[in-house]
Formats: C-alpha cells, sequence, structure tokens
C-alpha cells in the first residue's frame, strides 16, 4: 500500500509537489495513513529537475558509450583491432563527432577515460556533446562482483569515494550518471541480491544528487534464462518496489531522475518468442504498477536484442500516451552496424555516422510511435544476446 509524501522542490520556494513513498515491501501496517514529510530539497534540486526533462524530451534518447576499456577492447577486437587509448579515441571520436546526432539522441553516457579525452584535433569530447545539444552522462559504477551469502549473485562496488568522483565528473561537465546493477532470474533472484541491488542504487542515486548529477537508476534484469514472460514480470514488479522504497528512505527527488530499465520479455532461452505488442503491454504493466508519474523519463536498455528488435518494442510502447517520456538508452543497439561499417578504417568514418544516424533517427520515431521496419538491413536483424555477458 502507498502512503503520500510531499516534495518541495527547492529551498526557497514554498511549493510543494506529490511524490510518492513506498512502505517496504512485504511489510504490514496496521493504520495506513498520509503523512506530509518533506524531501530534503539540495542545492541543485532546480537543476537536476531541468536536466532530467532536457534529457527526456521528445524524439530523443540516449547513446550509450559508456563501456569499460576491457568491453571497448572486445568491441575493437571484433573488428581487428588492438585494444590501444588511440583506437578507443578514434572509436568514440567517430560517434561524438556525427553531424546532425542531436536531433535524436540528448544525452550520451560517458566512460570515465571518455569524459577527458579530446578529438585529435584537441576539442574536448564534452565540448563537442554541448555543441551538439548533448548532455555529457558518466559511468559511476565500479563493475559487479560476486556477492557473499547468495546463490552465485553478484553486487556492485564504487560507492567509496563516489561523493568526490562525482563532484569532480561534475566540474568536467558531466551533468547526469550511471550506475548498473544486474539481478538473474535463473539465481532467483535472491531477496539478498534484491535488496543489495535496491539499496546499493538508492545510496548512489542520493550521492550523485548531492553533486548535481542526475541519476540514472538501472536495475537490470538480465536476459539469461528459459523463464516465460510471465515470470520476468513477477521478477521486475518485486525489484522496482524494492528500488522504490529505498529512493524514497535515501530521500531521492524522484523529479530528478531517470530510469534504465529492462523490457518485460521471456527468458532468452524460452521457447516462446513475445511480439512486439505482448512486450510493450507487460512492460506498461510494471511500469504502471510500480513507477510515480513524477519520474519524468524512462529510457530503456536494449539487453542484446537486435537493432530492429529494440526498436519496435519501443515503438509499441509508445502507440498511447504514458505519463512519463519512455525512449531508449542503447549501447549495442545503436552500435553493432556502426562498429561493422567503420572496420577501423579512416575512408570509411562518413558512411559509419550515417549509419549512426540511421539506428538514431529510427529510434526517435519509435520514442514518437511513428516507426516501421520497412527497409531495415538483416545486419540489424541480427540478435546480440551473450549468454553471461560482462560489461
Amino acid at each position: 500500500m502507498a502512503s503520500t509524501s510531499l516534495v518541495k522542490l527547492n529551498a526557497s520556494s514554498s511549493q510543494w509537489i506529490g511524490q510518492q513513498s513506498f512502505n517496504r515491501p512485504g511489510s504490514i501496517r496496521s493504520s495506513p495513513r498520509r503523512v506530509a514529510v518533506p524531501i530534503r530539497a539540495g542545492s541543485y534540486t532546480d537543476e537536476l529537475v531541468q536536466t532530467a526533462k532536457t534529457v527526456a524530451s521528445p524524439g530523443r534518447g540516449i547513446l550509450a558509450i559508456d563501456e569499460s576499456n576491457a568491453t571497448c577492447g572486445k568491441r575493437l577486437a571484433s573488428i581487428g583491432l588492438d585494444n590501444t587509448e588511440t583506437n578507443r579515441q578514434a572509436y568514440r571520436q567517430l560517434l561524438l563527432t556525427t553531424p546532425g546526432l542531436g536531433e535524436y539522441i540528448s544525452g550520451a553516457i560517458l566512460f570515465e577515460e571518455t569524459l577527458y579525452q579530446s578529438t585529435t584535433d584537441g576539442k574536448k569530447f564534452v565540448d563537442c556533446l554541448r555543441d551538439a545539444k548533448i548532455m555529457p552522462g558518466i559511468k559511476v559504477d565500479k563493475g559487479l562482483v560476486p556477492l557473499p551469502g547468495s546463490n552465485n549473485e553478484s553486487w556492485c562496488q564504487g560507492l567509496d569515494g563516489l561523493a568526490s568522483r562525482s563532484a569532480e565528473y561534475y566540474k568536467q561537465g558531466a551533468r547526469f550518471a550511471k550506475w548498473r546493477t544486474v539481478v538473474s532470474i535463473p539465481c532467483g533472484p535472491s531477496a539478498l541480491a534484491v535488496k543489495e541491488a535496491a539499496w546499493g542504487l538508492a545510496r548512489y542515486a542520493a550521492i550523485s544528487q548531492d553533486n548535481g548529477l542526475v541519476p540514472i537508476v538501472e536495475p537490470e534484469i538480465l536476459l539469461d534464462g528459459d523463464h516465460s514472460i510471465d515470470r520476468t514480470l513477477e521478477v521486475a514488479e518485486h525489484v522496482w518496489a524494492e528500488v522504490f522504497y529505498y529512493l524514497a528512505e535515501n530521500n531521492v527527488v524522484f523529479e530528478g531522475i531517470l530510469l534504465k530499465p529492462s523490457m518485460v520479455t521471456p527468458g532468452a532461452e524460452h521457447k516462446e518468442r513475445a511480439s512486439p505488442e505482448t512486450i510493450a503491454k507487460y512492460t506498461l504493466k510494471m511500469l504502471n504498477r510500480r513507477v510515480p508519474p513524477a519520474v519524468p523519463g524512462i529510457m530503456f536498455l536494449s539487453g542484446g536484442q537486435s537493432e530492429v528488435e529494440a526498436t519496435l518494442n519501443l515503438n509499441s510502447m509508445n502507440q498511447s500516451p504514458n505519463p512519463w517520456h519512455v525512449s531508449f538508452s542503447y549501447a549495442r543497439a545503436l552500435q553493432n552496424t556502426v562498429l561493422k561499417t567503420w572496420q577501423g578504417r579512416p575512408e570509411n568514418v562518413e558512411a559509419a555516422q550515417r549509419s549512426l544516424l540511421v539506428r538514431a533517427k529510427a529510434n526517435s520515431l519509435a520514442q514518437l510511435g511513428r516507426y516501421t521496419a520497412e527497409g531495415e538491413s538483416e545486419e540489424a536483424k541480427k540478435g546480440m544476446f551473450v549468454k553471461g555477458y560482462t560489461y
């Protein structure tokens, strides 16, 4: 049962805006009541709200290029390139200097290396993004490690030193952050793993807001497994109930966050595939049951879906009005064809940038509910799921 608390959006304003807070999942209250409790307003609150609205702007979404150096190396190896800083810089320069990208992309999540890098001409990447009206973002977690006492599950590290790092990222030009943790359905998931994921996300979100960064809240429910779409829905509802309970406990301003959920789909190894219409139905059901309308943007991850599949599913979710900006925050589903077009050759840069614009425009149309898969290449239809994939 949800109770109602109130949020004051800045310290000087007398305006109160309703925000849902949540009882501990599974808890029982003998006398539920409404309580007016102000959420602590930080010095960045107005800016956070404006940043979130800018990223969640019509027809635009997020380009996720925050792969660690090791993961970026895997991408480069797939086209025969060595994992050197020069090659990583060249690839990210290709992406971030694509002419016209800001028409379809509102934010770009960067790895720490990229945040401090410049083009070969000496222009900072963050300035390239600003000039294109794209918000720079930064991956702040330190990756997954085994969770002791769990069913072979993981937890996400990186809270130590996060406040000071976030302050430095803000000075460098970042205006939003990303923290990815995961939940595995074949592993249960255990109550311990779900609680750890939710608590870690909430602490990260509070620290980010304190330092001027809009937190992207991402508990990825992995595609691994042969479970049904109904089982995915059950787990997703449980996970997001926990997440919002702890976000409220940590005084996070909901108007100043963005979500990066998994779509509600069957497990990748399930015998029955689900149509875009079915995935949209189940995913929107989960969102409507668990996500307050105060949250400005739902930026879906692709999670190993093919480029076309991720776009079709997003398009289906935008066939009817939603209380949020329902959009995308894709990595492989925006970059796969780009990388294969580039092949590490300078003469292919323009063609690769055109392919990025094709994918970005397709997802822009999907955010507006106007996408059709007519004319899509066979390459764009190939699935990218990898069992046990690590970033």
